[in-house]
This record gives structure tokens, sequence and C-alpha cells, in this order.
């Protein structure tokens, strides 16, 4: 008999309408799971006493016929989203004993629609990282293994935490954020689904800043309808956040036809990585057969900047980060050093900040403060800049010429060993990032599925960029890539 906590969100909405199960039924499943799963370190805040008194309210939601998509649906929260009076702390040090006053707009939204939160989730400090090695809190490890090792394996970066929680069926879905492919990346290497919407669609009021022209949150899910479910519930306009788009949000779910006859889908040539894995290609010609066979046009197509993408990103999002971390100096909340006498206000920014930021951490704030100091501001931020336009430019160009959506690979391997990174040179790591940080460059959707399986047994992940604004469009043709794949693998329980 399948347990509570492995249904999809569809499946539980379904089964609690249909007075099935209860939500408290529902919680209580999950939290058991989240009990004995120590050794995944996704949960780093739990909240089961709140989370029980969400999932009665619940309940008597349904109970009285007033029960939206998300209603009783047990959730986790990336450590990014600042929630009340349940610490928040970006994963860093430095935030340590930070509990806010007030509530981040899209939990806001979720508890308004009747979501249940079973705690916060792990990740790479203030989302620095792709393999969830940076958290204060330490590693995620992935609920998968491959064949032929126990090694523990990372569960991709930074919304780490999310996506092993979801794979490992500790809740039914999460919220993620993507600012280089923090969503697309860990979903792809844990065998989910991962929604990185339009750059506007969710408000990043609340939400603890990283690059804030790049960050946006998303859903993590078992299945894309269940992201067509969550996204339509994260998203919509917010007054406080000034880059939120007012724009109507539609039923996504009612938009999953599984018709895409007469789309033209893009193969771009410049994803043809040189020494692409074998099982990374295989998987995308696979991909792209499919769509031809659910009636989709395959065009080659050509997006000539992409090779600049990551260059250009690694200075855009270091400097930003470096202005939005100027804040965390010891002075108004979290953690603040212990001084000497004698000691002023500098050594006081400069003993918080040493002992409160990680490596990773620094590393960004130090790329990011070079970039924008005087002397290398139009040498190297402006021409980032400018080369980010041209980017853009490129999906435009595509687009109009009829191009409905692109596919391409989500990550460039199958999830690797934890510990891998931690002695290779720090561009091994951004390269993880080299299919994904074009989207956020773009401020275009996009959305990871899994597809397949490597020959260690681990999933890989495929990759469709929309146009702006289309979600619904972008989830129809996924749900027409994951019923043609058949994904149906799961971790064997090992922790």
């Amino acid at each position: 008999m399948m347990s509570l906590n492995s249904l999809t969100i569809a499946e539980a909405r379904a089964k609690l309408r249909a007075k099935e199960i209860t939500a408290p039924e529902l919680t209580e499943a999950c939290l058991s799971a989240i009990e004995g799963s120590g050794a995944i370190n996704a949960f780093v805040h739990k909240t089961a006493d709140l989370a029980r008194e969400q999932a009665a309210a619940a309940q008597g939601r349904i109970e009285a016929g007033d029960a939206p998509d998300m209603c009783g649906i047990p959730m986790g929260i990336k450590d990014l989203f600042c929630t009340k009076g349940v610490p928040s702390q970006a994963a860093s040090g430095i935030l340590n004993g930070f509990t806010p006053e007030y509530e981040s707009t899209i939990s806001q939204k979720l508890f308004d629609a009747g979501t249940v939160m079973l705690g916060k989730l792990n990740m790479d400090e203030f989302a620095m990282g792709s393999s969830n090695e940076t958290s204060v809190y330490g590693n995620v490890v992935n609920p998968w293994r491959s064949k032929t090792s126990n090694a523990d394996l990372t569960p991709g970066g930074s919304s780490g935490g999310s996506s092993a929680a979801v794979a490992a069926d500790l809740c039914l879905a999460a919220t993620g954020t993507d600012t280089g492919g923090s969503i697309r990346q860990p979903a792809a290497l844990t065998g989910t689904v991962g929604l990185k919407p339009t750059y506007g669609r969710c408000s990043r009021w609340g939400v603890v800043a990283f690059a804030s022209s790049l960050d946006q949150a998303g859903p993590m899910t078992k299945t894309v309808r269940d992201a067509a479910i969550l996204g339509r519930a994260m998203m919509g306009h917010d007054a406080k956040d000034s880059t939120s788009v007012d724009m109507p949000v539609p039923d996504f779910e009612a938009m999953l036809t599984g018709d895409i006859r007469g789309q033209s889908i893009g193969i771009p040539k410049e994803y043809r990585m040189d020494g692409m894995p074998e099982d990374i290609a295989k998987l995308w010609a696979e991909g792209a057969d499919m769509l031809r066979d659910a009636g989709a046009k395959i065009v080659d197509i050509s997006l000539p900047h992409t090779k600049y993408a990551l260059p250009a990103y690694y200075v855009i999002a270091p400097a930003e980060a470096s202005s939005n971390l100027a804040r965390y100096d010891g002075v108004r909340f979290g953690h603040r050093a212990a001084l000497a006498q004698g000691d002023g206000i500098t050594e006081m920014y400069e003993k918080t900040r040493a002992e409160g930021f990680g490596p990773e951490v620094k590393r960004r704030i130090m790329i990011g403060t070079y970039v924008l100091s005087a002397g290398f501001y139009d040498a190297y931020y402006n021409r980032a800049r400018r080369v980010r336009t041209l980017i853009k430019k490129d999906f435009e160009d595509v687009f109009a010429q009829g191009i409905d959506a692109i596919l391409t690979p989500a990550t460039p391997s199958a999830a690797f060993p934890l510990g891998q990174m931690a002695d290779a040179d720090p561009v091994e790591m951004y390269l993880n990032d080299v299919f994904t940080v074009t989207v956020n460059l773009a401020g275009l959707p996009g959305v990871a599925l899994p597809t397949g399986l490597d020959a260690e047994g681990l999933p890989l992940g495929l990759q469709l960029i929309g146009k702006p604004w289309e979600e619904g469009a972008l989830l129809n043709t996924a749900q027409v890539l994951e019923d043609a794949a058949g994904f149906v693998s799961k971790p064997g329980k090992w922790w």
C-alpha cells in the first residue's frame, strides 16, 4: 500500500476532497518520514507543532468545502524564505539567531491557501553553490545511490535540501529559488521537477537576496502537474516588490492538454559541449525524438552568445551579492563578533563578516567588490551587462522566428560524490550551471524534469526553456515529455 507521504499533490488533493484521508493524517506521515531522515540532513528547522496546527485548520476548510488546491498539502520551505517566528538563516552563520517578525509574500500566499509547513530546508549558504556543501548546517545528501558505490552524492544546489526532501518523500513539494540554476540543477540530480518562472512572476519580498536581478522563486515537485498546481499558488503580483509584474496568473493545470502538435522545438547547437557525457547526449537526442513523435517539429537553432553566459553571470551575480550582503554587518540582526578592548566599528564589521560568512560567500563578495570598484566597473561589470543584453536578444530572435520552446540538457553530469569539488578549482563547480544560467540572464521561464537514468542508475534531466510569461505552454510541453519518458524510478531507501 502506498504511504501517504509518497503521494503527489494532485493525488493528495483528490484523496483529501474525497474524504479518503485527512490533512492531519497526511501531515503525520510526512513528520514521521522526516524524523527518520537525519542522514539526508534536508530539514534544519522542524516545525511539527505549527504543521499540526495548520493541518487541523486545513481539514476544517476541506470539510467546509472551502479548499483551494494546496489546502492540507504538507511542504518544506527553503531556508531562504523568511517565516514569521521560525529561524530563517539562509544557511549562514551570520544570520544565526535571526527569527523574522514578518512572513515572506510567497510563504504567506501558501499559508493563505491552506498549505502546511513541515519545516525549513537546508541549502547552500546564501544560495551560493551547486552542490549543497557550503551550508552552515552541513551537507545535504542525495537520497539516490549509484549502482557501484555507497558514496554520498550531491543533491545539487543551492536548493539541495528542497530537492532531496521531495525525492525522499519527506514532503509532497517544496519551495526553491533559482539565481543561475538552483532549482533546475538539483531537480535534475534528484529525479524531481523544478520550475524557474519568468523573472517577476513570483514576489521576492521576504526572500533573502543573492543577486536581485536574477533571483526567482519557484516550485520543486514530484511531477509536472504538481509544478503547475504549486506554481500557480506561489505566483502573483506583489506591490511590496518593485520587480513583481502585475499580470494575471492563468490556471496552468488546465493548460496541460498534452497537445503540442505543430509546435517548433529548438535544439541550440551551442549547448553541444566538448566532452559531453554519452549518457547526456543520448538523453537529449531521445528527448527530441519523444517531442517529434508527439507532433512537434524539431529545429536546429543558434544562440551565438551562449559561450559568454557563464563568465557574464559570474561577474553580475557576485557584483549584486556584494551589494546585497553589505547589510550583514553585526549591527542590526544576526551574528555579532566578540570585540577586544579598543576595537571600534570597523573592527566589528571585519570580525563579524570574517566569522559569519563561509569561504564561498567570501569569495563571491570579493569578486563582486572587485568588479564594482572604480578601476574595473566598465571593464567587467558594464561589459557583462552588455553581454547579458546580447544573450537576451538571442532568445528573442529565436522566438520571433517561430520557436515555441527550447530543449537542452539540464546538467553536464549526473549527481557526483560529495567532497569531489572540495579541492578543485571553483570554476569546476561553476561549470555545473553551464546549461542553466542563460535562462536567468534572459529572465525566461525554464523547467527541468527527469527523463532517464545513467549507467550507474542515477537520474538525468532535460531542460525546456520557454517564452516569457508562457509558463503554461512550457509546462504542457514538459508534461508531454514526462509522459513519453515514463520516468517512475525512485531512490532505494538507505537512510
